[in-house]
């Protein structure tokens, strides 16, 4: 009855309800009959040909299921690069399912990303290595947001705790760095880590492009993050250190065991929405040549002409792959702020 009351309650209320239900009704029939009853599964380019303008081609996505979700990878070691995404969106599944807080939760996502780095890698244990040319899809993907985000956090908290500080030199070299980084894109970002950073280098000194891309990705994901956790730390009482002092607390207790946990409890859904947007916008590092999930389709189709013009499949189930992780994240972050403590409101 209350969803009911909540549709229908008023008159504008009603008439939008009333306009997506015909809206539905219109299309879906049309949606179903192209996308299931008509679609071609199989991956047969004549069955998709004769079947193009009534129902979907989902061969495509049979077809180059591997190149789009696992790159470029060697056929022969397909295994490592699915360890290594199953690694990385288990501990987020798990996160989001279970109840871990604290150093048992950062250490499920920050674990993962480290060890996959070895396991795409090789080049020990009898495992061919692998170059970071080669690395691609869904790994590389779920690979830098995790390794980003493990590392942007940690940065953002300094930085948030620098821009508190009472040193006026600390406080506008990390105010320059963070208006800098929030007044650039992304893809501004990319090119200073694939052409500028190699010179900041010593003489002989390489640093691979997919380092370089995350030195670039955890720089840029930190100040946002810091602006999320310095709003955070600004809505905690001050009673509330001077309460932890009382109780014998040092000035890095009362942070560590008082303010920290409510800030990341109360931001947590913040933060999420920065993984989130992270977790799309490595789609970015295709500009300079990380194959990652787009990229991989673009590789995936650009070559085969015979199943090019299936292109618009291909993206639908992309598009299904992003969903997947996003709504993954966002269950991770109610999760989060479920578990982290909360702030009593004061009391006289």
């Amino acid at each position: 009855m209350n969803g009911l009351r909540r549709l229908f309650g008023d008159p504008l209320n009603a008439a939008l309800s009333l306009g997506v239900l015909a809206a539905a009704a219109a299309l879906l029939p049309a949606l179903v009959r192209w996308g299931l009853l008509e679609a071609v599964f199989q991956p047969d380019t004549a069955a998709c040909e004769a079947a193009q303008g009534r129902g979907a081609c989902w061969g495509v996505v049979a077809e180059k299921a591997r190149f789009i979700l696992l790159g470029r990878y060697p056929a022969d070691a397909l295994w490592r690069p699915l360890l290594a995404a199953g690694l990385i969106a288990g501990s987020w599944l798990v996160a989001a399912l279970g109840r871990l807080a604290g150093g048992r939760l950062a250490a499920l996502l920050v674990l993962p990303p480290l060890a996959a780095i070895p396991v795409l890698g090789g080049g020990f244990a009898g495992l061919a290595a692998v170059p970071t040319e080669l690395w691609g899809g869904l790994p590389l993907t779920l690979l830098l947001t995790a390794a980003g985000m493990a590392g942007a956090l940690p940065l953002g908290i300094a930085v948030a705790y620098g821009r508190r500080s009472r040193l006026p030199v600390l406080r506008g070299l990390l105010t320059g760095y963070v208006e800098l980084a929030r007044g650039i894109p992304l893809v501004a970002a990319l090119f200073v880590a694939s052409f500028l950073l190699p010179l900041f280098f010593p003489d002989g000194m390489a640093v691979d492009m997919l380092w370089r891309v995350l030195i670039a990705i955890v720089l840029f994901a930190a100040a946002y993050l810091s602006e999320i956790v310095r709003g955070g730390l600004q809505a905690i009482p001050p009673g509330q250190l001077d309460a932890a002092a009382a109780l014998g607390f040092t000035p890095w207790q009362a942070q560590r065991h008082v303010v920290l946990p409510q800030v990341l409890g109360a931001v947590a859904p913040s933060l999420a929405n920065s993984a989130i947007a992270l977790f799309k916008d490595t789609s970015l590092v295709t500009i300079v040549s990380l194959y990652e999930l787009t990229g991989s389709l673009g590789l995936a189709l650009a070559g085969d002409p015979q199943w090019r013009p299936f292109y618009l499949e291909a993206w639908i189930f992309l598009a299904a792959v992003y969903w997947t992780g996003c709504a993954l994240l966002a269950r991770l972050s109610r999760q989060l702020g479920r578990t982290a403590p909360q702030r009593r409101p004061a009391t006289s």
